[in-house]
């Protein structure tokens, strides 16, 4: 019976909001509360949903799109290059070694070699939506089980390209019928081959160039409109869209979108589209995992009840067995390595589209088909029940677990300085503001660090500065100084763009690591930047020359006479250190300005000063003018 649009809608809203509070309620996580949910709306239990439930899947597959590119905004290019030896190294050989194993596994079985290695290709695929969201609510993905687990399924989303093109090749009988289902979604399908890997080039260059070159303008134009939804709209514009040219050029859109997402990581506008669009991606992934609930086909389950359990059973200890021997070199931990291979043991939801295209061309017949239909959704099914066995039984047998990632805490103070990373460097600023009597409100991301600096004495809260919410609660909006000193110069960067674009009254003072740094931090506009090492480079230098015999205020007055030049060098370097020829011939240059400066000091006693060293220039700027005598003309200090 068909049914409203309306009514279909309330059917999944309904289940979702019953069974998934009950599914965490439990323990359970939230995906197996949605594909309980979707198998309880199904045919096999009330039949609230029928065939149409298929057609509710591929419009909920956008979830999965959408999930790819979040994960993409998060991960700069620089992070994406670190990552690429597990990636190539782990991830390749996932898919080659379980590939064949499970070929070799479907030979055994009587099936012949073409289409057993059609089907090893397929079912060595691991969900990626069920994986990434498990484990964003275990928070492991920084751990690094988290890691291996996301390089593998990175590397399984552009593996699916060569494996869309290896299967034609595979197929047993005529397709006339597959390639005309095929073209409709690939407008190359009947082109040569030089023209679709052109066309493949082009479209993955061309989303880099739209990400990098006109999505910016675009968005800030947006933005100065005021109006939140068209920037929501905006947003799923471009996922849409280069989901869908990934589509029509034979491209995984999951793949596309999360190149998207990593060309946009370096965007100021990071975090509003990633808070926009985050909604939408939990409710397109729920509706996805109760539609492939609602596709289980109990019916062929009871008809074939030994096969498919079977085949469920052999796929799942194979694909662990090859990550147990794989992943150990990798994560170099074994509960970390056994929460790896679990986690991965199921097959992803790539296999139902690659499983609609082997019967499409005729390289699997309908039985294996549906066979192996069942068998994914099973699979997939028993997912989040993997999970729960490994952390209730099998992790506290190997050890603790690793440290997952807390929430934030709650902050309860409102200062006029907030000071962002309280390692080394804003440890000592924290404490000498504090020994004045200034406020101060201590943000900082690593966990033991907190804990051993509460345990001194010192009121600290856990958290990411670099979050627009958690740098409300601190009281951004009513603070007047904001200090970043994080251990990351990324990660700097990207808090002074937050604080920039929400906080502009706040006056930014940022700790650089070196130069480099510096010259990061000048480029984006700051001026008050300061290099950890200088000072007590300084303060040591200055010690040499007294025990060497030089007066403390010359030793003194040479030392701030170097600052001086140095930040003004630094500063005119900022704008050419790119240009390397430019900028070692301006550094020499300011190098023997500076000897000379000093040399000249040296030797012209008519400018030393006995004041013990005391810095007069802003000693007068500082003093008010006298109010009746005319003061005396004095010389300034170079």
């Amino acid at each position: 019976m068909s049914q409203s649009v309306l009514l279909q809608a309330l059917v999944y809203l309904a289940a979702a909001v019953l069974f998934v509070p009950l599914a965490k309620r439990f323990g359970l996580g939230s995906v197996l509360g949605y594909l309980l949910a979707g198998m309880v709306i199904g045919p096999a239990v009330l039949g609230l949903v029928g065939e149409e439930g298929q057609d509710v899947m591929h419009v909920a597959e956008f979830g999965v799109v959408i999930m790819l590119f979040l994960v993409g905004l998060e991960l700069e290019p620089a992070l994406l290059w670190k990552l690429r030896t597990p990636i190539l190294g782990l991830g390749g050989l996932q898919v080659v070694v379980t590939s064949l194993a499970l070929a070799g596994l479907a030979m055994v079985a009587g099936i012949a070699w073409k289409p057993a290695l059609a089907l090893g290709l397929i079912l060595a695929m691991s969900s990626t939506a069920i994986v990434l969201q498990t484990y964003k609510e275990q928070n492991q993905l920084g751990t690094p089980a988290g890691q291996g687990t996301f390089s593998v399924l990175l590397f399984q989303d552009i593996a699916v390209i060569p494996i869309l093109a290896i299967l034609p090749l595979l197929a047993m009988q005529p397709a006339a019928a597959g390639e005309a289902a095929a073209a409709d979604h690939n407008l190359l399908a009947s082109a040569p081959g030089w023209l679709r890997a052109l066309a493949l080039v082009l479209a993955v260059v061309g989303v880099v160039v739209l990400g990098k070159y006109g999505m910016r303008p675009i968005f800030r134009l947006v933005a100065r409109s005021g109006l939140r939804e068209v920037f929501i709209a905006t947003a799923l514009l471009l996922v849409g869209g280069v989901a869908l040219l990934m589509e029509l050029v034979g491209l995984s859109p999951a793949l596309g979108a999360f190149v998207a997402g990593v060309v946009l990581a370096t965007s100021e506008y990071k975090h509003e589209i990633e808070s926009d669009i985050d909604p939408f991606k939990g409710l397109l992934l729920g509706l996805f995992f109760m539609s492939v609930g609602a596709a289980i086909d109990f019916g062929l389950i009871r008809e074939n009840p030994l096969l498919i359990a079977g085949a469920v059973l052999a796929i799942m200890l194979v694909k662990t067995a090859v990550l147990l021997v794989l992943g150990q070199r990798f994560t170099g931990n074994r509960a970390q390595n056994v929460t790896l291979a679990l986690g991965l043991s199921q097959i992803g939801e790539f296999a139902f589209v690659l499983l609609s295209f082997t019967n499409q061309n005729g390289i699997l017949d309908q039985r294996i088909t549906s066979i192996a239909t069942a068998v994914v959704a099973i699979s997939m099914a028993l997912t989040p029940l993997v999970f729960l066995l490994n952390e209730r039984v099998i992790q506290p047998r190997l050890g603790p677990p690793a440290a997952p990632e807390r929430e934030a805490d709650a902050i309860e103070e409102k200062n006029p300085v907030i000071i962002a990373g309280f390692g080394r460097y804003g440890n000592i600023v924290g404490r000498f503001l504090r020994a004045n009597d200034i406020g101060t409100t201590v943000l900082d991301f690593d966990a033991d660090r907190v804990e051993t600096l509460r345990q001194l004495g010192l009121r600290v809260y856990y958290g990411d500065a670099s979050r627009y919410d958690l740098l409300h609660a601190a009281g951004a909006s009513q603070a007047k100084v904001i200090i970043i000193a994080l251990d990351s110069s990324e990660r700097a960067l990207e808090l002074v763009e937050l604080v920039r674009r929400h906080f502009p009254h706040l006056r930014i003072l940022v700790r650089a690591h070196d130069r480099p740094d510096a010259y990061g931090f000048i480029e984006a506009g700051l001026t008050d930047v300061y290099r950890e090492t200088v000072d007590s480079s300084l303060r040591l230098g200055v010690d040499a020359l007294r025990l060497l015999g030089v007066r403390a205020y010359h030793a003194q007055r040479a030392a701030r006479t170097f600052l001086r030049h140095d930040e003004l060098a630094m500063r005119e370097l900022a704008a050419v250190h790119k240009d390397r020829k430019t900028y070692f011939s301006t550094a020499r240059q300011r190098i023997q300005e500076l000897e000379q400066l000093l040399h000249f000091d040296a030797a012209n006693e008519n400018l030393r000063e006995v004041d013990e060293g005391w810095d007069n220039e802003s000693l007068r700027q500082e003093a008010p003018p006298a109010p009746s005598a005319p003061t005396a003309p004095q010389t300034p200090v170079v």
